[in-house]
Formats: C-alpha cells, sequence, structure tokens
C-alpha cells in the first residue's frame, strides 16, 4: 500500500491504549475504518486519508520531518523528542493542534519508600533511572539540581532496587506499581495527555481544508463527550429561577407546552456536569419530567 500526496497522511501508535483510543475518536468523528491485520498503512474509504501505524516514540519525528502531515501521540513523548532533537540540532518545529482528553498520566520523580525524602534538593549527586532524560534533565536543572540520568527503555520501576539507580523518574496513571515496586512518588515534573500535532510546513490548500474539517469534528466529538441535553417542564414563575440552574448552559430553548397556560418546555445543552443535587432543586421549583440526555455529536 503507497501513501500518495494528494491524501492526508496521519501517523499513530500501532498498539495500545493510545492506539486504541486514537482510533476510537476517528471512527467517532465519521472515519470509515478497517485497519488489516498485520499493516502498517490504512486507507480510509470514505476520505482521502491514510493512517500510518508505528512506534509511539517515532511519531513526533515524523510530523516534524514532513514525512507525515499530523501525528497523534503523548505530550510526554512530543516534548521529550522535541528536547532530544533541540539539543543535536535538528528540526523540532511542529504546530500543536489540540489537546486531546485521553492518554492522561504524569512524569514524576519516585524514591524508595525506606529512604529520607524532603526536597528536590535530596536528589542532588543521585543517580535517576528514566525513559525520558531530556525531560528529566530539563527539570533537574531548572531546580538547580545536578544529579545523574540512566536511560532505561523498560520495567524503570526496578532500577533502585536492582542497584542500577537511587530514584527513577517515569510515566505514573495510578501509582500502584510504584507501590508495588517499593517507591514512593515525590514529585510531578510533567504532566500529559494525547494531543494532536501538524508538520510546520504549509500544506496544499486540500489538504489543509481536510486538516480543518476533520479538528471541526474532533472539536464536535470531544465537545459532545462533555456535554448533556437538558429537556424538563417549568413554572412560568420560576423560569427565570430554574434556568439560572442549569450548568454550563447556554441560552435555552423555551417551547409552550401543549394544554397548559401556566408551564413550559425548556431544551437547553448543559457544558457541566449535571448533579443529582441539580435536578432535586429544579424539583423543588415545580420542574416536571427532567430528563438528562448524553449526546453523541455536535456541530456549532
Amino acid at each position: 500500500m503507497i501513501m500518495s500526496d494528494s491524501r492526508l497522511k496521519i501517523a499513530i501508535q500501532k498498539s495500545g491504549r493510545l492506539s486504541d483510543a486514537t482510533l476510537d475518536l476517528l471512527k467517532k468523528c465519521g472515519l470509515n475504518l478497517n485497519k488489516p491485520k498485520d499493516r502498517l498503512i490504512m486507507h480510509v474509504k470514505n476520505m482521502p486519508i491514510d493512517l500510518l501505524f508505528v512506534r509511539d516514540d517515532d511519531i513526533p519525528g515524523l510530523v516534524m520531518d514532513g514525512v507525515v502531515d499530523i501525528g497523534f501521540a503523548g505530550d510526554n513523548i512530543v516534548q521529550e523528542v522535541k528536547l532530544k532533537r533541540q539539543t543535536r540540532g535538528e528540526v523540532a518545529e511542529f504546530n500543536l493542534l489540540k489537546q486531546l482528553d485521553y492518554g492522561n498520566c504524569r512524569l514524576s520523580i519516585a524514591f524508595p519508600e525506606e529512604k529520607q525524602y524532603e526536597s528536590i534538593s535530596d536528589l542532588g549527586g543521585k543517580t535517576l533511572a528514566t525513559t525520558y532524560p531530556y525531560l528529566t534533565g530539563a527539570y533537574l536543572k531548572g531546580q538547580g539540581v545536578k544529579a545523574k540520568t540512566v536511560q532505561l527503555k523498560g520495567s524503570v520501576e526496578v532500577a533502585p532496587r536492582a542497584g542500577l539507580s537511587d530514584a527513577i523518574c517515569d510515566i505514573v496513571s495510578t501509582g500502584t506499581t510504584l507501590e508495588a515496586n517499593g517507591l514512593k512518588e515525590v514529585a510531578t515534573i510533567f504532566r500529559s495527555s494525547a494531543v494532536a500535532i501538524q508538520k510546520p510546513d504549509l500544506l496544499s490548500q486540500d489538504i489543509q481544508k481536510l486538516v480543518d474539517r476533520l479538528m471541526v469534528r474532533i472539536n464536535g466529538v470531544m465537545q459532545a463527550k462533555e456535554s448533556k441535553y437538558i429537556m424538563l417542564h417549568a413554572p412560568k414563575t420560576q423560569l427565570d429561577t430554574i434556568v439560572d440552574l442549569l450548568p454550563g448552559a447556554e441560552k435555552p430553548t423555551i417551547l409552550p407546552l401543549a394544554g397548559s397556560e401556566d408551564m413550559v418546555a425548556i431544551h437547553a445543552v448543559a457544558t457541566e456536569t449535571v448533579f443529582w443535587e441539580t435536578m432535586e432543586r429544579i424539583k423543588a421549583l415545580g420542574g416536571s419530567s427532567i430528563l438528562v440526555l448524553p449526546i453523541e455529536k455536535m456541530l456549532g
């Protein structure tokens, strides 16, 4: 399968949770996807888009070098590769399209539980094992701490027990892996989520239009995920008070209610969580038939 210059080229992680979440996002954006087994390139059937499945740490470089138009990756990987390339004098430019709402994690320093730790200065003269030597080094330098970093590609959390380092700096989601290896999280140096990035070179007019179209859909999917559609009946005498209670809603639609002179129907989109307490307050004001529904798609 060959990628064409007339098609939008997107790089995503070839496997793992970030890959699954990105494919799910693109499907919700209306892309007809059917990933062939063991294929590294997939042609989207209903849009001029090609997906390239690669290692996560290859994605930022492919975007920065202009090999692909867009990449979906963890911001931790993007920033690590950026610092690495800057250190080597290589091209490290890209355009951030969107901070996405999945792949949330943090890059943290962890210390053996039995060792005393009071502040970041306690790392002075110590050795840290990490998969992110450039982010870790930049943080330590910014804190004025002189420490050595040792790069490991995997199983970073075992390094102190194996005598390879005094502490580690690694990606943390829940902290259970640290706890299982006798480590305590002492400092968070970077918070990350998935991002969509675009190559720095100008795209052709047709490809840029396709990128803009895709981003409108991504924004719509994310907004829909965070929003709820509220429908209820309300007494006219309490209308202003009830509207003020609707969380994060724009101006609602007020409709006459068939067979009633005293009640109206309210339809609104809420951009914040609708708590039970809010619904109970609306009911206490005379509201009824209160429905809170998920939204599948939104287009402003």
